[in-house]
């Protein structure tokens, strides 16, 4: 009688632990469960959060010229978040406008060169598409004078004869065609802020 007592006892606590057992799984199955769709959740909110803050805008008019001017998109995009942040009507201090910043000068040279006989006038550059087919004209031009993305930027920035002036120093550049150091305080930022925002784009959307 107080064997079978013992063995029943022992039964039920063996019982007791199985289910013990059993349960502590579920809730580290369901934890787990939890982990899993939280981590997708955050990474998809994490997304969404960075394409916010890196956007592909006037994503039709990036295109076309991106490939027109057999470009990669995503740098397009890094020059005009860069210069602009997708602001068309954007104007700095020295008279640039528009989402690519494009001086009166500039703009000029450029309808020399791609719109001589088209009736277009500076103000036109608030006009997304036009900016940005006399923008990426202008980017195309720099890659593939000087082919390294900053030494390109910097060209953007601060002139294609102010670059080219550099690049015949040993001091900025080794080779005569790329530039090693930037020696302006904001040629050296506007090439930081291409550069990592051409990345982040890369990061955000080449996959």
């Amino acid at each position: 009688m107080e064997r079978r007592l013992m063995k029943r006892k022992q039964n039920s606590t063996r019982a007791a632990r199985r289910r013990s057992a059993g349960m502590l799984r579920a809730v580290l199955c369901l934890l787990a469960v939890l982990l899993i769709a939280g981590a997708a959740i955050f990474s998809l909110w994490h997304k969404e959060i960075e394409e916010l803050r890196y956007p592909r805008k006037y994503q039709e008019y990036v295109e076309y010229y991106a490939d027109k001017y057999e470009l990669d998109p995503l740098v397009l995009y890094a020059f005009i978040r860069t210069e602009s942040n997708f602001d068309p009507k954007a104007e700095s201090d020295v008279g640039a406008r528009g989402l690519m910043q494009i001086t009166e000068v500039t703009f000029d040279w450029i309808k020399s060169k791609i719109a001589p006989t088209e009736q277009l006038t500076f103000e036109d550059l608030y006009d997304p598409e036009t900016n940005i087919r006399f923008g990426s004209y202008f980017v195309a031009y720099c890659l593939l004078k000087f082919e390294d993305l900053s030494t390109a930027a910097a060209a953007y920035h601060n002139g294609v004869t102010a670059v080219s002036e550099l690049l015949k120093s040993e001091e900025y550049s080794s080779d005569g065609k790329t530039l090693d150091e930037f020696p302006y305080p904001q040629m050296r930022l506007y090439v930081h802020k291409i550069t990592t925002s051409y990345q982040r784009y890369q990061e955000i959307y080449a996959s």
